[in-house]
């Protein structure tokens, strides 16, 4: 009992994480169709804003939730206003400004920070249940995404900025049409998605060994998530990282970490082969 317990835990976690770390590139890419290379470089900022907000004495709570997506949707207004909007509709230029803003990114904060380990404390303990010890955090962690996914559908769903956003996303003529300027639309939305990934960054930065080159360790799963779930952002999003979440801890649990991640690879294969418009595209159609 306790070992099925903590295998259903480590899947909630698996998921949770999954969601976390591609909700910022489910906005971005979902909704603009901008392929933001420089992701990975975006989360590892925001663990660093929350480094350097904890030890300048900030709590960490505000840190990590507060402080780390402020900080990295500033610097993705930055990058929109002065690199992307040059770039809407031409995705091969979009991909290699973004990767090279990733280089610069990683450049930047090994200047800075150094290519040391750095990180913060869990601020939750673990705790025992039967013979198996659990990580607290990682409760935390579940109960953000929970929210994040909530908090996302009701402002797509039920805010007028939601409804003019996908609105201009599916046609801006007709958006500007209506009064509505394009231009700020795509800002806001890209400051939404690095804001995102800043959040994604600062709520893992507590679990990790924080190095400059963090981020290239998540930006693969990111991308196979959010292009496997479709066109639905939030179920999209949800279907996908439950499957892939199922497959790699249920592999892990049997042959261990390395199998887990190669058997989500090859399930994202396997899936994209039978539903090349991801899950969405053939479930829950016309749903956010």
């Amino acid at each position: 009992m306790d070992l099925a317990a903590v295998f259903i835990l480590e899947i909630l976690y698996s998921i949770a994480v999954l969601v976390l770390i591609s909700a910022g590139l489910a906005v971005v890419f979902g909704m603009m169709r901008v392929i933001n290379l420089a992701h990975g470089e975006f989360m590892m900022m925001g663990g660093y804003a929350t480094i350097v907000a904890v030890k300048a004495g900030v709590n960490v709570y505000v840190a990590m939730l507060i402080v780390a997506p402020l900080a990295v949707g500033l610097i993705g207004l930055v990058v929109e206003r002065l690199v992307i909007r040059f770039l809407y509709g031409r995705l091969v230029d979009t991909m290699l400004a973004t990767w090279g803003l990733s280089l610069a990114f990683t450049g930047a904060a090994v200047m800075i920070f150094g290519n040391t380990t750095t990180g913060v404390s869990t601020p939750i303990e673990g705790f025992t249940l039967g013979a198996y010890q659990i990580n607290g955090y990682n409760f935390f962690i579940i109960i953000v995404s929970i929210l994040l996914l909530v908090a996302s559908y009701i402002v797509l769903r039920g805010t007028r900025l939601g409804l003019v956003a996908r609105g201009t996303m599916q046609s801006a003529d007709m958006a500007s049409a209506l009064g509505y300027s394009p231009d700020r639309v795509y800002m806001t939305t890209f400051f939404v998605g690095s804001a995102l990934a800043g959040l994604a960054g600062g709520v893992l930065a507590p679990l990790v060994g924080l190095v400059p080159t963090w981020g290239t360790l998540y930006i693969a799963k990111a991308f196979i998530t959010v292009i496997s779930g479709g066109a639905s952002i939030v179920l999209g999003l949800l279907s996908s990282a439950t499957v892939f979440g199922l497959v790699s801890q249920t592999f892990t649990f049997l042959s261990g970490p390395v199998i887990g991640e190669v058997a989500l690879l090859v399930a994202a294969i396997v899936l994209l082969r039978l539903l090349p418009q991801g899950i969405t595209g053939r479930f829950f159609k016309g749903r956010l």
